[in-house]
């Protein structure tokens, strides 16, 4: 079972691997959107990690809640709204339990990503986040690093792909052999949640 604890260290692990990864998720981006990709999101995880030392959700949903709430004020451009909304509804989707399970957990990542690809209009194969977070939850079912490694492999086989939507669309097919930094970013958020399980376990 997880509690508010273990959702805050996949924040703040979270926050630290965005910050390890920042240049180059913004290399990523360079050539198809803004370049703006890893600056914007160190900014958002960065104040996500202050905002809960400061107040101490004691829920798991209600860390995500939080967590989701202070991307959307504090990061620009598509990622905030995206990113806020994965976790808000994930988090709405946890409930107020003190404790969940990696199933509920699972369900409600779920919940979350179905959120983002509505509020997006993505699909698998559009070569943005949802590359890599559709597969990681439908590998959840086999722990934590499977779903780490589906992550990555999903953002690493958006390189070939045209992008269908966000900026990136718009250069039709001078996106094709560029990975995309949304779906890099995602597999950052995926890989430090099974960083927080493997710490829970020791």
């Amino acid at each position: 079972m997880f509690d508010a604890d273990f959702f805050r260290r996949w924040m703040t692990a979270t926050a630290a691997s965005v910050a390890r990864e920042a240049e180059r998720l913004t290399a990523l981006d360079s050539p198809i959107g803004d370049a703006d990709h890893g600056s914007n999101l160190q900014r958002g995880f960065t104040a996500v990690t202050a905002t809960l030392e400061k107040e101490a959700p004691d829920t798991p949903g209600a860390v995500l809640t939080l967590a989701g709430r202070q991307l959307i004020s504090t990061v620009g451009g598509a990622s905030g709204p995206l990113y806020g909304t994965l976790l808000r509804r994930t988090g709405k989707a946890l409930g107020e339990a003190a404790e969940v399970s990696a199933e509920q957990l699972a369900e409600a990542l779920r919940a979350g990503v179905d959120a983002v690809r509505t509020l997006g209009g993505a699909a698998p194969g559009d070569k943005t986040m949802i590359d890599a977070l559709v597969p990681a939850v439908d590998a959840l079912g086999d722990g934590f690093a499977a779903a780490r490694a589906a992550a990555e492999e999903g953002a690493v086989a958006t390189t070939p792909l045209q992008a269908r939507k966000g900026r990136a669309s718009y250069l039709g097919e001078r996106s094709i052999g560029h990975q995309d930094p949304g779906a890099t970013s995602a597999s950052l958020l995926i890989a430090a949640l099974a960083e927080a399980s493997e710490a829970a376990d020791e």
